[in-house]
């Protein structure tokens, strides 16, 4: 059956679904929540929980990062951050926190215009490593070729390369793209890259060697890219999509498994449980983890769209803070809407459907089911 709607004579337009479309259906078998296992293993790393810190100034500090690797999960730092332009940004993330909605964009412009220092890609990084997690920086692709050998130096245990959309095949006839497969070749360590949004761009990011592909595109809480390109893929459906991509690249690679990162508009342990269960391996989170009391963004959050120097597709939002780290991740919950103990949220959530870790979860069944506000379901 076709998913295709008319949108017009001239125009047909398939039709998807975000996550607050559709909801987990249980079965017939219950788990007791202490047998459920959430860890989560990509290459030689193993995780007691599958919760990646999203490379964003407001959510992740080398701080924040080693609390979450202490924590079980993995933390990334941007590398293209406030971090890397300032020996101690401290004074420009409070300005940041500070600033009135109408001056925030322009003024974090100025800010992010300082320029990235090597020098403290590689002090950021070895502060990590010091700290016995393990170690993950991100940089965009545009950056990747500049700063690469100074993170794979620094002792860099996974390579993420993170952008609003990556492909294996960008074209330019003015600079020389990044070849993302020789330079995955050439690595000596794992890559996750994306977003990717369909099944054809993860089926060629997984191509090029990538250990993980991050999916999404326009998402999230502080993101406007729908508003300013007109550009957005709802998550459940691209979940889904590039889970069916990495179940046919298992065949034609003869069993090679690239793990699926949903990474956006994932702010409450009910889309994060929805993420997975559409086919997710883990997830990147930003506004969960920037409510935390020791998020580097003080209760504010925004991503690197929003200072883009050109076309900005993001802004700064409030979100508040609701608890310490360890709280956002293993409570106790104070409230009932789901950001505190996401641990817990996803751990119950298995136990009640019947299974017992996260791969088993991809199978388990779906319903459309549009949420309304202040309706009684």
């Amino acid at each position: 059956m076709s998913s295709e709607i008319e949108i017009g004579r001239g125009k047909r337009g398939r039709r998807a679904y975000s996550l607050d479309d559709i909801a987990i259906v249980p079965a017939r078998r219950t788990r007791d929540p202490e047998d459920v296992s959430l860890s989560w293993q990509i290459d030689a790393y193993q995780f007691e929980l599958p919760f990646i810190g999203a490379p964003m100034d407001s959510a992740m500090s080398p701080e924040t990062v080693i609390s979450l690797g202490k924590f079980g999960g993995l933390g990334v730092l941007d590398l293209e951050g406030l971090w890397t332009r300032y020996e101690d940004p401290t004074p420009q993330l409070a300005e940041i926190a500070q600033l009135p909605a109408e001056m925030a964009t322009a003024r974090m412009q100025e800010l992010y215009s300082a320029p990235i220092q090597a020098e403290l890609i590689t002090a950021r990084l070895e502060q990590i490593r010091e700290a016995g997690v393990t170690v993950a920086g991100a940089l965009t692709p545009q950056r990747t070729q500049e700063f690469y050998k100074t993170v794979v130096d620094a002792g860099v245990d996974i390579f993420v390369i993170r952008g609003t959309t990556v492909s294996a095949e960008h074209v330019s006839t003015h600079t020389e793209p990044l070849n993302l497969k020789q330079f995955i070749y050439e690595l000596d360590v794992p890559v996750i890259v994306g977003g990717a949004a369909t099944y054809t761009a993860a089926l060629h990011l997984m191509r090029t060697g990538a250990a993980g592909v991050l999916v999404g595109f326009g998402g999230g809480a502080a993101a406007t890219t729908r508003k300013t390109l007109g550009i957005h893929a709802p998550m459940a459906t691209a979940v889904a999509d590039v889970h069916a991509a990495r179940r046919d690249y298992m065949d034609e690679s003869g069993g090679r498994y690239v793990h699926v990162i949903a990474d956006g508009g994932l702010g409450t342990s009910g889309e994060i449980v929805k993420a997975f269960g559409v086919g997710a391996d883990a997830v990147m989170l930003g506004t969960a983890l920037a409510r935390s009391t020791e998020a580097p963004g003080r209760g504010m959050h925004w991503g690197a769209e929003a200072h883009h120097p050109d076309l900005p597709r993001g802004h700064r939002v409030e979100l508040g803070t609701v608890g310490s780290l360890e709280q956002v991740l293993f409570g106790p919950g104070r409230t009932a809407i789901g950001e505190l103990n996401l641990a817990g949220a996803l751990r119950r959530a298995l136990a009640t459907t019947g299974y017992l870790d996260l791969k088993e979860f991809q199978r388990v069944d779906v319903t459309v089911s549009p949420y309304q506000t202040g309706s009684v379901v």
